[in-house]
């Protein structure tokens, strides 16, 4: 039966019913929904609105309750009920009698609905945290794995200059640290609660917020009743935190795909987390990273459906808000599970470290370091910079590296070239000179896996 059924004489058409109905998606919620009717049963009996033998009674159905979906999340899914509200209130008329119909008193769904879904936005975000920082501690894993294993770094996906493979990992730490800050401010920003506000303008019921607020485990109440009923922001917040994260796993995904290419050939995909061709024989396909590359579009694209959903809407509540949880939903699970994969599968990708040195010997990839060895002698660095170029144009055309190129060359194109630049040539001096903060350098990625191993201990 519906919880509006009075001001209509006739029958809900059916197709409207299901247009209209939202129980399919937003059972999830039952707990949540419990847990603020209980909140709410004790603030009815502390304002003298029911007995306090009803509001036992009350709190005691509801556990029962919660102890029945915990057995059970879709038991809701049996029933015909219009939302997870309605399905609520009839289980608990079904066995308590008109004491149940006493229990809305003084609410509505509108500020109920966004009490439930804050609820289950912060405990499903605190579980996507873990989640993160589990990916983390892989990352952090990886990078100790790899110890002072050296790759080609990349710019426009030509080779640039040598990293260490642990940098190249750390640097995702680091987009993963601001996802976690991201994720942090986003649920300061949405612990206030809802509940108390009525469909828009405040309840009539002389109940304390605060201490309504404090039961339910929010900072505080939320201070203007039209906002609390039709604040989603806490739902783009989350959105957009999740979709900034997956970009983050797509970027690694991408790297982590070249990486293992035939072309690349750096990583070596473990058999646990590789698939065969049911044609080629020879194959073995970096499907799982593939996967959390092609999951972002689907996390992007729920971001974008509520802000579209939200963009337009007057105050207070509106019906469009029904839309905004399936995508949600669908979000966060992705997100977690995402997470969850990344930090399973890395244990399983392994560094090919004779192949990533040899391909960051390639490419003139000491070219800068020729510049900054002839800037250490005294020339502009801009002149530097035209000289090398040069001698990178001489040195490919007879298909030699910088360092295989005679010195009586290498004078033609400079004469304050010396014996002592063929050392400065060598990969290990140009790693070892990047030890500023933030380089390459073996003893600055060791400073910055420390560092960044404290972080995690205290997040």
């Amino acid at each position: 039966m519906a919880m509006w059924g009075g001001r209509f004489q006739e029958a809900t058409l059916a197709e409207f019913r299901d247009f209209n109905d939202s129980l399919s998606f937003d059972y999830l919620l039952a707990q949540q929904d419990i847990q603020a009717s209980r909140a709410w049963a004790q603030q009815l009996a502390q304002a003298g609105i029911i007995s306090t033998d009803e509001a036992a009674q009350l709190d005691a159905a509801l556990a029962d309750l919660a102890v029945a979906i915990d057995a059970d999340a879709k038991l809701p899914l049996q029933t015909s009920e219009e939302d997870i509200h309605s399905w609520v209130e009839a289980q608990l008329t079904a066995k308590l009698g008109a004491v149940a119909k006493k229990l809305h008193t003084g609410r509505s769904r509108n500020d109920l609905v966004a009490t439930d879904l804050r609820l289950w936005s912060k405990l499903h975000a605190q579980n996507v945290r873990q989640s993160l920082l589990g990916a983390i501690a892989a990352l952090l894993t990886f990078a100790e794995r790899a110890g002072t294993a050296v790759m080609p770094g990349f710019t426009h996906l030509q080779r640039a200059q040598p990293v260490l493979v642990a940098h190249w990992a750390l640097a995702y730490v680091e987009m993963f640290k601001r996802d976690v800050s991201r994720l942090d401010d986003a649920l300061t920003r949405m612990d206030v609660c809802p509940l108390g506000c009525g469909a828009l303008a405040g309840t009539g019921v002389a109940v304390d917020r605060g201490q309504l607020a404090q039961r339910l485990g929010f900072a505080s109440a939320a201070l203007n009743s039209l906002d609390a009923v039709s604040d989603r922001d806490y739902v783009v917040e989350l959105s957009a935190a999740a979709s900034i994260c997956m970009t983050h796993l797509s970027r690694l995904s991408e790297d982590v795909i070249f990486f293992c290419s035939g072309e690349a050939g750096f990583f070596k995909l473990g058999d646990a987390i590789s698939s065969g061709s049911s044609l080629m024989p020879q194959k073995k396909n970096p499907d799982v990273f593939e996967l959390l590359r092609g999951k972002t579009g689907r996390v992007l694209g729920h971001l974008v459906a509520i802000l579209h959903v939200l963009k337009g809407l007057p105050l207070a509540y509106n019906k469009d808000m029904q839309e905004d949880k399936q995508g949600f939903f669908d979000l966060m699970a992705t997100w977690q599970q995402s997470l969850l994969v990344l930090a399973t599968v890395l244990p399983h990708l392994s560094v090919n470290e004779v192949q990533c040195r040899q391909a960051a010997e390639l490419g003139y990839s000491n070219a800068t370091d020729l510049a900054d060895y002839l800037v250490s002698k005294g020339m502009p660095f801009r002149d530097a910079h035209e000289v090398v170029g040069e001698l990178v144009v001489h040195a490919a055309k007879q298909q030699l590296a910088l360092e295989a190129l005679p010195l009586n060359e290498l004078k033609q194109f400079s004469t304050l070239i010396g014996d002592d630049v063929y050392p400065a040539l060598q990969l290990e001096a140009g790693l070892q000179k990047r030890a500023a903060l933030g380089g390459t350098a073996p003893q600055q990625v060791l400073a910055a896996l420390a560092q960044a191993k404290q972080w995690f201990e205290s997040a």
